[in-house]
């Protein structure tokens, strides 16, 4: 009988890590471009989607790890019929997601990309960035209250922001002992200096920032979304930066990823956009590709794996 293949989105997964954690198991480990067959692949290790269609083409398929702590990008329905196994890693890079969401929201409340913008068009004009905010008492709104929402929230309230917090799982005194005040997500949004989204794209969360919320918000507001773009209406985000009711929003996420031609990144003067790179450190990268390894590894070996959102038969 022949060795199980797992085949590797590489890049972003450095191909020599995986397969030095991955052979004890017995497994081979191929760089795997689409589409992908054979019917000895027993694991995936990708950044990419993964269908219902592309399982059905791997008969022999056990699991399938992301590199990531989100996961819509795998149809884990699909998955849970046919007994795979889906992993995460749903904890490695919660110091490096709030501090990126707190870089992206002083960098727009106190115009430092705005300023540097002015600078390099020529301009020498210290209030060239608008109005500027005292960060200290102002209010910070943290939509999603797990890991890198507390993350954030303890952040804020370190730099003497006044945290609101609104969460639909996460009790009201859980929010309270973390320092925060719990609201209702409309209140939130009326009341709150800056909202930053921290809750994973599911049926209930897409397009929860549309032109309804945006028209709630405070005038003069910032929107930060470093979680999925899928969470905010891109266009209704951008009417409100055109109407002047946002002074700024920051996006480390798209709709398409890369930027295309048919697709190209938003633009605004008083928008921020990087690269889906807030979880991203020398350390976390490390972290992220053996953990998820480590998940295929197990399952190969006959063991529960960490991190599963799907359990496999």
């Amino acid at each position: 009988m022949s060795s199980p293949r797992v085949l590797v989105d590489a890049p972003p997964f450095p191909l020599d890590v995986v397969t030095a954690l991955l052979e004890p198991a017995g497994a081979r480990v191929e760089a795997g471009s689409k589409p992908w067959r054979g019917d000895d692949v027993a694991g995936l290790l990708v950044w990419s989607p993964v269908s219902k269609d592309e399982m059905e083409a791997l008969p022999g398929l056990r699991v399938i790890a992301t590199c990531s702590v989100g996961y819509d990008h795998i149809d884990v329905a699909a998955a849970a019929r046919r007994g795979v196994w889906v992993c995460n890693v749903p904890d490695y890079c919660i110091e490096e997601m709030a501090d990126s969401t707190l870089a992206l929201a002083l960098s727009l409340m106190r115009g430092v990309v705005a300023l540097d913008r002015t600078v390099r068009a020529g301009s020498w004009d210290d209030h060239s960035a608008g109005v500027l905010m005292r960060i200290a008492g102002t209010r910070f709104g943290v939509v999603g209250f797990g890991r890198i929402g507390r993350a954030v929230a303890a952040r804020a309230t370190s730099m003497g922001m006044e945290v609101w917090a609104h969460d639909a799982i996460v009790s009201d005194e859980a929010i309270a002992a973390a320092g925060a005040q719990s609201v209702k997500l409309d209140e939130l949004l009326a009341a709150c200096h800056v909202v930053s989204l921290h809750v994973p794209l599911t049926a209930e969360t897409a397009n929860m920032i549309g032109a309804r919320e945006l028209a709630l918000m405070r005038r003069g507001a910032y929107v930060v979304n470093t979680a999925r773009a899928g969470l905010v209406d891109q266009r209704a985000l951008l009417a409100a930066l055109d109407a002047g009711a946002l002074s700024g929003a920051a996006l480390d996420v798209l709709e398409v990823e890369p930027p295309s031609a048919d697709h190209p990144a938003p633009a605004h003067p008083r928008l921020i956009v990087t690269p889906h790179s807030a979880w991203y450190s020398a350390d976390s990268e490390r972290e992220v590709y053996r953990r998820a390894a480590l998940s295929v590894r197990a399952v190969l070996e006959g063991n529960e794996p960490a991190g599963a959102v799907v359990r496999g038969s």
